[in-house]
């Protein structure tokens, strides 16, 4: 399992992730497939991977390749996507295309060829198992806040991996110093209470 924030939640580090590593991602993402202001988004579409093509809300064809081209194409994008089209004679009678593509002719998906990894993180999401993952990166994020604004320790004053290895184990030191004492305070003061 690996935990991680946002950043890391690109389609291709989950791929990477899940496809070659097989490693369990509990890493939320940033993810633009939901549609806005009442329109349908992709969980709307129901993706029929034998047929290789998406079914809208009024059960019509989303797919792949409606050009035919001299050169076969891939259909991969730079982006590493994959565009889904519907036809315009779909689309331009429908009766939810207020809801589904009111500014274009017809609707357009956008499926990453990870996007089979981008599913598992978004399951993965309402798992108990995520939850508790979460939690656990929220304490370790809050030491490192803790380090970077309150002992100031915002960047890295000593040259090489073993400058910073050795600045770094210093800075947790501290840390955890200041938590030990607080925490003998602490016990102190209930032994006076106590006495």
């Amino acid at each position: 399992m690996l935990i991680g924030d946002t950043g890391y939640g690109t389609a291709d580090l989950l791929g990477w992730l899940v496809e070659e590593k097989q490693i369990t991602p509990h890493i939320p993402m940033f993810d633009k497939s939901e549609g806005k202001q009442e329109l349908f988004g992709l969980s709307d579409f129901t993706w029929d991977p034998e047929q290789d093509h998406y079914l809208c809300p009024a059960g019509k064809s989303v797919g792949r390749n409606h050009r035919n081209f001299k050169n076969k194409r891939s259909g991969i994008t730079k982006k590493n996507t994959i565009i889904y089209r519907a036809s315009q004679s779909d689309c331009g009678p429908c009766p939810l295309k207020s809801q589904c593509s009111p500014t274009t002719p017809a609707r357009k998906i956008e499926r990453s060829i990870h996007e089979a990894a981008r599913d598992l993180a978004r399951s993965l999401k309402h798992t108990e198992e995520y939850a508790l993952s979460r939690n656990a990166r929220k304490k370790v994020e809050m030491l490192f806040g803790h380090l970077k604004r309150i002992m100031r320790f915002d960047r890295l004053r000593l040259r090489g991996p073993n400058g910073a290895d050795d600045e770094f184990l210093l800075a947790a030191t501290v840390q955890n110093l200041r938590k030990m004492a607080k925490l003998l305070g602490q016990s102190n003061e209930n032994l006076l209470v106590t006495t």
